[in-house]
């Protein structure tokens, strides 16, 4: 009789997706945002209508078998705009998020590895940018270079940086005095060698979890420069300009609130779903008890 075993990569990579799939909030988040992030890729290729013509005729309209979700106060579809920005939002969340997690997590490395001076300097001036909110950064920012997509991302950017300074360097303070850190240390390799072999690869279940929060405060903060007027401009459809222009129509049309509404508080649910799954499944010790 032969007997035959799985390669060791296979083997933990079939235990991984039976954690995902026994894993509900997990299981939930990852579907939803799959399914967003769909819609989103599919818009790039096809919407039911084209959201830069305008058809006076068909405004206000409520949701029916042309228009599912309604038309606003220009004619346009609802639906179509949804698709549209929900590719703006998680662009703009994505990029922001990869913006902190790439100067974030090497400055609180860098902190943790050296410590004294650099590490209260790092510290000190994370504490400056962090007392400035993303909302007001992108109002500094929009009086010098004016409003756009580009400026929010920078701003939403710029405010998770600290976050994920903090995240890294507190999650490295707790790896250096383990022991295979000290074994390093005998072995001749230097604090940027031991941070690239050991220290990230202990701290990379942490920097996960909070990339998919950092993901669904980008899509609110997104949201909320838009509204104000600060994030992506007409004609490009964002939720949060969807919701300021619904808010004066609300009798009217109440369609063109509820469905950027509901976008929104589905994605930012799915997401924080997402990162307690993927906390629950990679990180035994904050599972919780249900």
């Amino acid at each position: 009789m032969t007997l035959h075993l799985a390669p060791p990569e296979q083997t933990t990579f079939r235990a991984t997706l039976r954690k995902a799939f026994a894993n509900r909030s997990f299981l939930i988040g990852f579907v939803i945002v799959a399914l967003i992030a769909a819609m989103a890729l599919l818009s790039f290729a096809w919407t039911p209508y084209d959201v830069t013509r305008l058809i006076i005729t068909d405004k206000n309209q409520a949701p029916s078998a042309a228009h599912w979700f309604g038309t606003d106060h220009f004619g346009r579809d609802i639906l179509s705009m949804v698709m549209i920005g929900a590719r703006n939002s998680i662009a703009v969340a994505l990029v922001a998020v990869g913006i902190g997690m790439g100067i974030g997590v090497p400055l609180g490395c860098l902190a943790a590895a050296r410590g004294g001076l650099l590490d209260e300097a790092v510290m000190r001036l994370n504490d400056l940018v962090f007392a400035f909110p993303a909302l007001l950064s992108a109002i500094m920012i929009t009086a010098v270079f004016g409003p756009g997509a580009v400026n929010a991302i920078i701003a939403i950017g710029i405010f998770n940086i600290p976050v994920f300074a903090r995240v890294a360097r507190a999650g490295a303070l707790a790896v250096w005095p383990r022991e295979f850190i000290l074994a390093a240390r005998a072995a001749g390799k230097g604090p940027a060698l031991i941070t690239l072999e050991h220290v990230l690869p202990n701290i990379a279940t942490l920097l996960l979890v909070q990339g998919t929060i950092q993901f669904a405060l980008g899509v609110l903060a997104e949201a909320s420069l838009s509204y104000l007027g600060l994030g992506a401009q007409p004609p490009m459809p964002s939720w949060g300009r969807m919701l300021f222009d619904a808010q004066t129509r609300m009798a009217v049309a109440p369609w063109m609130a509820i469905f950027p509404g509901m976008a929104i508080v589905v994605t930012v649910l799915a997401l924080n779903l997402l990162g307690d799954g993927i906390a629950d499944m990679l990180d035994p010790k904050s599972r919780r008890r249900r």
